[in-house]
């Protein structure tokens, strides 16, 4: 014999049915299912938000921090709803993800210019331009961007936290340009262009004196400069090398050089027009 239900289960299941009863005709009378997220406060939202950002779900955790904002733009709830969906663009990593990144802590700059989280924002722009640095032997421009974003930072907030990490960085990403400088120094030489290749060397050595491989340079300015007949100069540059570096493996490939000649002071002919810059590793 079937059991008759009791009557707390009766009016539990008449609640849920009820309740159902009112979603459904909502969802009917709206044509599209009603998106529980947009009956959440702002305040629901970002802690909603935060606790999938948390667990590294970073695509459904912007659902709710753009909601947050959305609701409530101005408030600090909504405020830190925008931050968040940028950063939960910046920590889901890969290029595109860090285009929209800098993109949203741009509209937060620029929403909120004086905002106490100014420093943290442009930190993580440069970072965002940082991340997609390309190889030495590639596109630069946006070493050079993430380069200017981190002055920037230097400039605009001296004093901050990030201005520190901001200066290490600036040296992280001087590197990249300085190799580039010496990879087409390296390219000039080998297609027979050594005086463009010195002027190359030079440059690098004047504008990035931190350079870490300083002795290679020294040692493929020195060859570039006996290839150009500039003897005296080739000489000094590899005392140089000799004197700055003696433990650097270059030292040990130093070539003899002949002894200067009235025909070496005479400039050698530069061409009309040197080749285009690689592109690509020579």
């Amino acid at each position: 014999m079937m059991a008759t239900p009791g009557p707390k289960r009766t009016s539990l299941r008449l609640a849920l049915l009820a309740t159902l009863a009112v979603a459904l005709l909502g969802g009917c009378k709206s044509g599209t299912p009603v998106d529980p997220i947009l009956q959440l406060s702002a305040q629901e939202a970002l802690e909603q938000g935060k606790a999938l950002l948390a667990d590294e779900k970073y695509s459904r955790a912007r659902d709710f921090l753009n909601h947050a904002f959305e609701v409530s733009p101005n408030s600090a709830e909504g405020r830190e709803g925008l931050l968040l969906v940028a950063d939960s663009f910046y920590l889901d990593g890969g290029r595109s993800n860090y285009i929209q990144a800098e993109a949203k802590y741009r509209d937060f700059l620029n929403r909120f210019p004086t905002s106490e989280r100014s420093a943290y924002v442009q930190f993580q722009i440069a970072n965002s331009l940082a991340q997609r640095m390309g190889r030495p032997d590639r596109d630069l421009s946006a070493t050079q961007d993430a380069l200017d974003a981190y002055d920037d930072l230097i400039r605009l907030y001296p004093t901050s936290e990030y201005a520190a990490q901001g200066r290490e960085k600036v040296r992280l990403v001087k590197e990249n340009l300085a190799e580039h400088e010496y990879m087409v120094g390296v390219f000039y030489t080998r297609y027979g262009l050594p005086r463009a290749a010195v002027e190359r060397f030079e440059y690098l050595l004047e504008n990035y004196p931190a350079y870490s491989e300083k002795d290679k340079v020294l040692y493929h300015l020195g060859l570039a400069q006996a290839a150009s007949r500039e003897v005296k100069e080739a000489r000094e540059t590899f005392d140089r090398l000799s004197r700055e570096y003696p433990d650097s493996h270059w030292v040990g490939e130093i070539p003899d050089l002949p002894e200067p000649s009235a025909s070496d002071e005479t400039e050698p002919e530069t061409p009309e027009q040197a080749p285009e810059e690689p592109e690509a590793t020579p």
